[in-house]
């Protein structure tokens, strides 16, 4: 069963935007980026599964706006910018192995954990939305939220053997 795109942009189109804004800083761009996802979402309509439908376009909209520092042939304006270009030369930069790592740690975390967790790591942490703002774009309340933020916090030593 096809996707049906206009719901998602309707719906989720705001946190895409946010996403957006976030990693390029600039409100023309990252409205040019949060149309660039649902491009590619009408792309892939067919074969998109509907499991997970914020997830995947907070991923989008991360890879989307991560290639699109990437092509900048400019010299960064601040050490903001300076950390986003490390963090999208990460692929090319860092070697397997720390990547593949840090892949396993996040994998273990999240194991076991509903897919919504993650994005509600996701907003919180890297997106720096508040519990509040967090709970009202995954339907939650704020008292859940806090006790899934906690229960990752509980999780993270023993995950990454500082127990």
């Amino acid at each position: 069963m096809a996707v049906d795109i206009d719901s998602l942009y309707r719906k989720h189109g705001p946190m895409v935007l946010r996403r957006c804004r976030r990693l390029l800083r600039e409100e023309a761009k990252a409205v040019d980026a949060m149309h660039d996802v649902f491009v590619e979402m009408l792309r892939r309509k067919d074969t998109l599964e509907a499991t997970s439908p914020a997830g995947l376009l907070l991923t989008t909209a991360t890879h989307v706006c991560l290639n699109r520092l990437r092509t900048l042939q400019r010299k960064p304006e601040d050490r903001e910018d300076e950390m986003l270009f490390r963090i999208a030369a990460l692929d090319r930069d860092t070697d397997a192995e720390s990547r593949s790592l840090a892949g396993r740690i996040l994998d273990r975390l999240f194991a076991g954990q509903p897919e919504s967790t993650r994005l509600i790591a996701v907003l919180h942490y890297v997106d720096r939305l508040t519990l509040e703002e967090v709970a009202a774009e995954v339907g939650m309340s704020v008292s859940g939220v806090r006790k899934r933020l906690r229960n990752l916090k509980a999780r993270l030593p023993a995950v990454t053997g500082e127990a």
